[in-house]
């Protein structure tokens, strides 16, 4: 049976994928899977957030690339890094040119390698 995301589920979605001061109650199994079913939404705050910097940027005479550089800074403050982290990990195994067992076992370290700083 389908549940509609109880509230819980939004906060959860928001205290845990954006830095946004929101107050999560819940840390049981229906809360997070509300969160999970509500992760779009937080998604679309920190897109919505990201285009506005942007435009807002061009609005006031910014040069493009400021205004790129705004745009995807400011996904980046909003989820902690967290897609950045993901990224890295995967720039690290890919590039280590292993196969794909070991490489596997590099994108799990808890380090950054030089793939990922690049």
């Amino acid at each position: 049976m389908l549940r509609t995301p109880s509230p819980d589920g939004l906060r959860f979605a928001f205290g845990t994928l954006t830095v946004l001061p929101v107050k999560v109650t819940r840390w049981d199994r229906d809360a997070a899977r509300g969160g999970m079913l509500c992760a779009p939404l937080a998604g679309l705050a920190v897109g919505v957030a990201a285009a506005a910097a942007g435009l807002l940027l061009l609005a006031l005479g910014a040069g493009t690339l400021l205004a790129a550089v705004a745009t995807a800074a400011v996904p980046a403050v909003l989820t902690r890094g967290l897609h950045l982290d993901g990224l890295a990990d995967t720039a690290d195994g890919l590039g280590s040119g292993k196969p794909a067992e070991d490489a596997l076992r590099i994108k799990k370290q808890s380090d950054i390698g030089p793939f990922g700083v690049l």
